[in-house]
C-alpha cells in the first residue's frame, strides 16, 4: 500500500467534498412557509424571506420564533446533505 496515494485521493476527495458544500444550497421554512431561509453548506445565511402576513399580527415574538425556525430546520438540512455527500464518496461517518 502506498501512503503517498492514500493521502493523494484523502485530499482529492476532501476537496470534492468541500466543493460539493460550497455549492449546496438549502431552505428552511416555518409558519408554513411564512418565514423561509437559504442557507449554504457552511451554513451562512445567505436569504430571508418573510411573508407580509406576519406584519398584520404585530406580534414581534411569533416572528423572532419563526426566523429561528426557520433557521433551525435549514441548518438541520445542511447537516442531513452533508452526511448524503460524505456517503455518495463512500467515506466513512465521522470522518470530516
Amino acid at each position: 500500500m502506498d501512503i503517498n496515494k492514500l493521502m493523494k485521493e484523502a485530499r482529492r476527495m476532501q476537496e470534492e467534498l468541500q466543493r460539493k458544500l460550497e455549492e449546496l444550497k438549502v431552505e428552511g421554512s416555518s409558519g408554513g412557509g411564512m418565514v423561509v431561509v437559504t442557507m449554504d453548506g457552511a451554513k451562512n445565511v445567505l436569504d430571508i424571506k418573510i411573508s407580509e402576513e406576519i406584519f398584520k399580527e404585530n406580534d414581534v415574538e411569533m416572528l423572532q420564533d419563526l426566523i429561528l425556525a426557520a433557521i433551525q430546520d435549514a441548518s438541520s438540512k445542511v447537516e442531513e446533505e452533508s452526511k448524503n455527500l460524505i456517503g455518495s464518496l463512500g467515506l466513512p461517518p465521522g470522518l470530516f
